[in-house]
């Protein structure tokens, strides 16, 4: 089986891990240090905090920006759950907005038709490793006044217009081990404001900015040295995970011609997190995947129920309606592209996929 996902763990992050085992110290220290301070430079802002999972990372970042109840979020229903259950943390309300069928990805023109005086901020994921349409959803954010938490968990070094995400506003990004850089379970937050990095660093850990001194509210959201030492090695090899990813992708979208195969918008530099195809029409997703799973090709489907058709959130909001996210929540299946797919796993999938 080419299984959908793979962590790619190598001699480096066994001895980095080994190191701080045999240093006795397995808390957060040194090694979390190391591994905010590349985040930070790789997405090119003054400050990265590193938590203990991408979740984590939302929830702290909205609670540093003080939105709360009777704030709105807007956000995508195509996306993992914790988008959505982050804003629900923090008593805020989130409003979805439509996607674009070629990106997976927010339509600025769905945002804009959502804002009302209580929106708080714009939550843009930037689903399956491709930077949202930054330029217009900056636009509609300085002409509202509006914040920009980016939920960047799957883009990693992913770039809009040559800026990485993460940037635009405070970006949120998750270290799962799924993700192109893991420390098995973590996440990190992105930020130039000082006076939000200081609070982000406080919720993480009890309140507290000196040892035993809370001045606030805080959770337990902290990594250990043993999984950012993971990070740092992963940091070590993010070039060649994104140019294989790339590379994997490419060939993909060049000899795939059974379905409809993912676009790379304009200014985008896309980083793969997911490949993604689309079946079209009336045709039997369900049949087309336990092909392609009896041929040896594992697939994942993100996300088979969009989170405004959860059932949990659909008697706690008001209904919605978005055509396009519930159109692309019935087409989608994704394919493994990770750096472990060889040149004959490759050929295999095109093989299988263009026999639907």
């Amino acid at each position: 089986m080419i299984y959908i996902a793979k962590p790619y763990i190598g001699e480096d992050e066994k001895q980095a891990v080994l190191r701080v085992l045999e240093s006795g110290m397995l808390a957060q220290g040194k090694q979390t240090a190391e591994l905010e301070a590349r985040f930070a430079a790789l997405c090119g802002v003054k400050h990265a905090i590193a938590t203990s999972s991408g979740t984590a990372a939302l929830h702290v970042a909205l609670l540093a920006h003080g939105i709360g109840p009777g704030d709105e979020v807007i956000t995508s229903s195509f996306t993992f759950i914790a988008s959505v259950n982050s804003i629900l943390f923090v008593g805020a309300t989130p409003v979805f907005a439509d996607i674009d069928s070629q990106t997976f990805n927010l339509d600025p023109a769905q945002v804009a038709s959502v804002i009302t005086p209580r929106t708080k901020a714009i939550m843009p994921v930037h689903l399956f490793g491709q930077a949202c349409d930054m330029g217009a959803l900056q636009a509609l954010a300085e002409k509202h006044n509006l914040l920009i938490i980016e939920d960047a968990c799957q883009a990693v070094g992913a770039r809009y217009n040559g800026q990485v995400v993460g940037s635009f506003g405070t970006g949120c990004f998750s270290l799962y081990a799924t993700k192109n850089v893991t420390t098995g379970e973590g996440g990190m937050i992105t930020t130039d404001d000082d006076d939000i990095d200081e609070k982000c660093r406080m919720i993480r850990q009890h309140g507290m900015k000196r040892r035993y001194y809370h001045e606030m509210i805080g959770y337990n959201y902290r990594i250990s040295d043993i999984h950012a030492a993971i990070g740092v090695a992963q940091m070590d090899r993010i070039a060649d995970f994104i140019a294989k990813r790339q590379y994997n992708a490419t060939y993909m979208n060049e000899h795939i011609t059974s379905v409809i195969t993912p676009t790379i918008a304009a200014g985008c530099d896309h980083v793969w997190h997911q490949y993604t195809i689309r079946l079209d029409g009336d045709r039997d997703r369900d049949q087309a995947v336990q092909q392609l799973n009896e041929a040896g090709v594992g697939t994942g489907i993100f996300y088979p129920v969009p989170a405004h058709q959860q059932p949990y959130l659909q008697e706690m909001l008001s209904t919605v309606q978005l055509p396009v996210t519930e159109r692309m929540a019935k087409e989608v299946i994704s394919l493994p592209v990770h750096p472990l797919v060889s040149q004959d796993d490759l050929e295999l999938i095109v093989e299988q996929v263009n026999t639907l």
